[in-house]
């Protein structure tokens, strides 16, 4: 905002507008209220920053979360204090549990009644531990005087690694409260940790050692795709988390992409001799719960040094950003490793087995599978995916993602996400981003398809409808001889819910019309929704029942 010369003076509120807008932010989330009003005014006012009204805070955190993953930017989001703080919390457990980069600007009380359970409206005392509890840092701005400090230090924890969502509680009469007009914004500078000299020349000396080394990549190794790619080029094998898809690139013969559980990937683990583990905690869903025999030597390297050997006890731990541990890494390696030249081929042979085999388990649902996989992958589509059989099925591993930034997933397991997560990610390209639902998840964030409506939201919902929670339902086949309490659901008419709010709607009741669908809905313009009918379609050629429970070669 261009400052009047006599009158040097804004309030908080127009000093937050503008200090985001000048370090980057042109797009931002939220819900409006009277606790945070002072903010979006000057917002709207200055009209730097594109506002983006969700029907929930829950949405708009996603929404954030998403944006923040496909752009690489620091996602922002606006909720008002107590309760509608509360119903973000869900979502950005979420972002936490992912490592997003974002900024939860909220609110509280007057400072007067702050924290002293006074029961002023919205008043809740213990908000701060709520926020803490859910934040990767918790910073209040307690005064104008403060503004500056408050705001560079909740940005600067929000975009260093390890990144996460970082909550700034600002009480709304200090949003309204004048301060003098800063003649500069002093930019945040993110941190990355660097590794020490002596655990990168033990690192180096590990690896020469190995005839047939593998990196596992997760998604704390996102930004370091250029040395993850150089890492395999000298003669690395790699396989990855679910969130670090992409990290090197799919279609590259020697990665085994998600593929990382089945029993082609456990034999070429037994056949390995080291491993390497970037930016991934090793969870227990892609590990048989942590009991899947990984390659020794174990190594890892990870920004948040609490994480090592969280999962894996290892024999090496380097403390240091993925990116810059492994260019240091790479300086002290050769130019060609002296490896096992049929590990590549390997791989190769071992990642188109369980192609293969996952392919059988698909039934019908292979041509919705190879159509997405084909549109997606060419086209440089966000893929973004919520919490349902179809993900756990295919869209996980199946679909390629062209880069890693562009695989959006519910990370942390939980469902109903997806509607807004679809909105953010396609907010921060210029490609369509496709989004794979489920039924049950859809009618948790049914409300949001209105914002996408609203905002012409460049995405396609790919909608699986099979009237219930259908994988509880596949685990009371199979553990609860076909009891199937509380797993049916009373399913929209979601045809007649998409005329309601003009959203475009189609319905696939036979897989052959999927992919002309599927391109008309790319093609046109804003949002469009593809209900595919399981019912009429039938089920899987094999049911999906959950996460592993132990057996090898399950894939959750």
């Amino acid at each position: 905002m261009k400052m009047d010369p006599v009158t040097s003076v804004e309030t908080v509120g127009e000093f937050i507008a503008r200090y985001l807008a000048d370090i980057g932010v042109t797009t931002a989330f939220g819900v409006i209220s009277i606790h945070n009003m002072p903010i979006l005014d000057a917002i709207a006012r200055q009209g730097r920053i594109r506002f983006v009204p969700a029907r929930g805070e829950a949405g708009a955190m996603n929404m954030a979360d998403a944006y923040a993953r496909v752009s690489g930017k620091m996602g922002v989001v606006f909720t008002s204090t107590g309760t509608a703080a509360g119903n973000a919390a869900g979502a950005q457990v979420e972002a936490l549990t992912a490592g997003t980069s974002l900024l939860h600007i909220t609110s509280t009380v007057d400072v007067a009644f702050a924290d002293r359970d006074r029961a002023p409206i919205h008043d809740v005392p213990r908000q701060p531990e709520m926020l803490k509890g859910i934040s990767k840092a918790y910073v209040r701005m307690w005064s104008a005087g403060g503004a500056i400090g408050a705001l560079t230090a909740a940005v600067s924890a929000a975009i260093s690694a390890p990144a996460g969502p970082v909550s700034l509680e600002i009480p709304v009469d200090v949003q309204r409260t004048p301060m003098p007009a800063a003649s500069a914004v002093f930019a945040p500078v993110p941190q990355r940790p660097a590794a020490s000299e002596a655990a990168l020349d033990a690192l180096a000396a590990m690896i020469l050692s190995a005839r047939r080394p593998m990196l596992w990549l997760g998604g704390g190794a996102r930004g370091a795709e250029a040395e993850a790619e150089e890492l395999v080029r000298r003669g690395f094998a790699a396989v990855t988390s679910t969130q670090g898809r992409g990290v090197v690139a799919e279609d590259n013969p020697a990665n085994l992409g998600a593929f990382n559980m089945t029993p082609e990937a456990q034999a070429l683990y037994l056949r390995s001799d080291f491993m390497l583990v970037v930016g991934s905690r090793l969870r227990g869903n892609e590990t048989l719960n942590n009991k899947m025999r990984l390659p020794r030597p174990l190594a890892q390297i990870d920004a948040e040094p609490s994480q090592g050997g969280r999962n894996y006890p290892v024999d090496l731990f380097v403390h240091g950003d993925a990116a810059v541990t492994l260019r240091g890494l790479l300086a002290r390696l050769p130019e060609t490793l002296d490896v096992d030249p049929n590990m590549a081929f390997e791989v190769a042979t071992a990642r188109a087995q369980s192609e293969g085999a996952l392919r059988s388990r698909l039934g019908p649902y292979e041509a919705v599978a190879e159509a997405l996989t084909e549109r997606v992958s060419a086209g440089r589509l966000p893929w973004v995916r919520d919490v349902t059989i179809s993900n756990s099925t295919f869209g996980n591993r199946y679909v390629r993602v062209a880069e890693p930034r562009l695989g959006v997933h519910a990370l942390g397991g939980g469902i109903g996400q997806g509607v807004a997560m679809g909105i953010g990610a396609a907010l921060a390209t210029d490609t369509k981003a496709v989004v794979l639902l489920g039924d049950g998840g859809t009618q948790l964030g049914i409300a949001e398809m209105i914002t996408a409506v609203e905002e012409n939201a460049p995405l396609v919902y790919v909608l699986m409808n099979d009237k219930a929670y259908g994988v509880i339902r596949n685990i009371q086949d199979a553990q609860y001889d076909s009891r199937y309490h509380y797993s049916a659901l009373h399913t929209p008419d979601f045809a007649a819910h998409c005329a309601a709010i003009g959203l475009p709607h189609r319905v696939i009741r036979d897989v052959d019309d999927f992919a002309g669908a599927l391109d008309a809905a790319l093609a046109a313009e804003g949002p469009q929704l593809i209900e595919i009918d399981m019912i009429a379609i039938g089920p899987f050629a094999e049911s999906f029942a959950g996460p592993p429970a132990g057996a090898a070669g399950k894939v959750a």
